[in-house]
């Protein structure tokens, strides 16, 4: 074509690097900003997925490069953080479960923490309780205290939207009093739910708990200002219900949202989980 042209092969390429490039990356900076304006706290490779999702053949380097130019990555910033989680108490404390366990379906492993949440004057206090195998929020609750029935709502929650086969569970939490007193114990034992709980001095044992309140704060909490309770609760509940659950995707599932994930797994029994060895139960591992 050179040839016929008249045209060096030199010549074309370098009039080619000098637009054919700037217009592909015109039209890439453009999805990417609609994009990141949609969602505005996804970073590189989850804006990444999103192009290959829409049909773009795409490197999540050049993603990364074209964010960074517009400024359009995330920045985390760093707050006041009041405590949640008294382990001071009389209740017995349960062996870690959790740490040996790798789930490979739905309803084998679930994960429950509490953080704060920022009103104008006050703090409010949200529990959640995940599906550690889909990441899926299963049950949750708000409330201006840090009672055990705060624990005990979300975990209600969980129970009514999910058929738990006795056995078949392990329910991990940290050693807090709210997941150690007895009405929340006795619950859990009704349902056949086994309890499991943190190592001392070892947060990353709830790492998934831990990770889902990071996003919740990082895509809703810190970005609004809520007057009250309920409208911290309305809030909560729709990022949970309509953006969470639904369409935040993870790394960990393939990029996909939890709700799309579960959708895609094949209905298989869930069979009763094997007895724990007595010698982890002993060390309180």
């Amino acid at each position: 074509m050179c040839q016929l042209g008249g045209v060096s092969r030199c010549g074309y390429y370098r009039a080619w690097e000098a637009s054919a490039p700037r217009e592909a990356d015109t039209a890439l900076r453009h999805s990417i900003q609609l994009l990141a304006l949609k969602h505005r706290h996804y970073g590189y490779r989850r804006i990444t997925a999103l192009l290959r999702r829409q049909g773009e053949v795409v490197n999540a380097k050049r993603v990364r490069r074209l964010m960074r130019e517009d400024n359009l990555l995330c920045v985390s910033r760093r707050s006041f953080v009041p405590a949640t989680t008294d382990s001071r108490h009389r209740w017995e404390v349960y062996p870690n479960l959790a740490r040996w366990m790798v789930p490979t379906a739905i309803n084998q492993l679930w994960v429950a923490d509490i953080t704060y949440v920022r009103l104008a004057e006050a703090f409010v206090y949200l529990a959640v309780v995940l599906d550690a195998f889909s990441r899926k929020v299963v049950g949750w609750a708000l409330a201006d205290h840090l009672r055990a029935s705060l624990a005990l709502e979300a975990l209600e929650m969980a129970l009514k939207a999910r058929a738990v086969v006795p056995g078949a569970l392990v329910h991990h939490s940290d050693r807090g009093v709210q997941y150690a007193c007895s009405d929340y114990v006795l619950r859990l034992r009704e349902a056949g739910i086994q309890p499991s709980m943190s190592r001392v001095g070892c947060p990353w044992d709830n790492a998934l708990a831990e990770s889902f309140m990071k996003t919740l704060k990082t895509e809703e909490v810190d970005g609004r200002a809520y007057r009250d309770l309920p409208e911290a609760r309305s809030s909560i509940a729709g990022f949970i219900e309509q953006v969470y659950n639904p369409q935040r995707l993870h790394s960990a599932l393939s990029y996909q949202a939890p709700e799309e994930f579960e959708a895609s797994l094949p209905s298989a029994p869930v069979l009763p989980l094997a007895a724990v060895p007595a010698q982890m139960a002993l060390a309180g591992v």
